[in-house]
């Protein structure tokens, strides 16, 4: 997975200016990861808990040739795919489910219902994208929604499928998981008093 948009928050006694810490971290991280900016936050936020929404992104290759610069970076489908019937299927998840179908079975989330707010895919020349936004993620959700939306893309199953798997509540009738590479983690979105 890869992540534009990651908020982390950490506790300290230790007294910097804001710069100080940015270049200071920024030294010592690997070169593919970089800290673009730090902030004073109230005690009470939690990078994770206090989240109200969060939004990925999950990127298709879709040709009959496999990519060389995209092969890290996105998910490679040689069967043609159909982003209006992905988008059709794609309808019948949003709003507020249990997609106990669409969590991995290591998940240990106690409660798996969730509301999916925004589920668009869209086509740019051979890159097929699914983005998607709710107000939280099961373990592999995106990924497990992406393989479904895949299988209906290439025509294996109607778009009633995303429903129907929904429905069952059972990660056996869900097909598989789509690869780690494809997917994106874009933003996530506080209250406004965190001003972040």
């Amino acid at each position: 997975m890869h992540a534009l948009a990651q908020v982390v928050h950490f506790e300290t006694n230790a007294q910097r200016s804001l710069r100080s810490w940015l270049l200071g971290i920024n030294s010592n991280l690997p070169p593919s990861v970089v800290l673009k900016k730090i902030k004073l936050v109230p005690d009470e936020f939690h990078a994770r808990f206090s989240a109200r929404a969060r939004s990925y992104r999950y990127i298709i290759y879709n040709h009959p040739v496999r990519p060389a610069l995209l092969s890290n970076r996105a998910c490679w489908e040689r069967l043609h795919l159909d982003e209006k019937y992905m988008q059709e299927a794609a309808q019948h998840l949003i709003g507020e489910h249990d997609f106990t179908s669409y969590r991995a079975l290591a998940c240990q989330a106690k409660n798996p219902v969730r509301t999916i707010t925004k589920l668009e895919i869209t086509r740019q020349g051979s890159l097929v994208i699914i983005d998607i936004t709710a107000n939280g993620f099961l373990h592999h959700m995106v990924r497990n929604v992406s393989g479904v939306l895949m299988s209906i893309g290439k025509k294996e199953h109607s778009p009633q499928w995303a429903q129907e798997v929904l429905v069952n509540k059972d990660r056996a009738c869900a097909g598989v998981t789509a690869p780690a590479q494809g997917l994106y983690f874009m933003s996530v979105e506080y209250d406004a008093k965190y001003e972040l």
